[in-house]
């Protein structure tokens, strides 16, 4: 089968940390990245799950909301609730 070059625009530093991936687990990065392209047609699909959460494991929405709840008690506007003992 013939093969082709492509071309990415990627982080310096990230470059360097997934070579460094690479070189740990024994395989290149072209090597990496053909997997991952194998891998992509043969389930028609990414191989992992992509979302939009925050590194707390929030949607934006959630994370808004908590904010201004944050911002509420900060100025005394939240309600005080007791735990129940159970």
């Amino acid at each position: 089968m013939a093969q082709t070059s492509i071309n990415i625009r990627i982080d310096e530093d990230l470059k360097r940390e997934f070579d460094n991936f690479c070189s740990d687990v024994g395989m290149s990065m072209t090597t990496a990245f053909c997997l991952f392209a194998k891998t992509v047609v043969r389930r028609h699909s990414i191989p992992f799950e992509i979302t939009n959460l925050d590194e707390n494991g929030f949607t934006p929405a959630e994370a808004a909301e908590l904010k201004s709840r944050v911002e509420d008690m900060k100025l005394e506007k939240g309600k005080e609730h007791k735990l129940i003992d159970i």
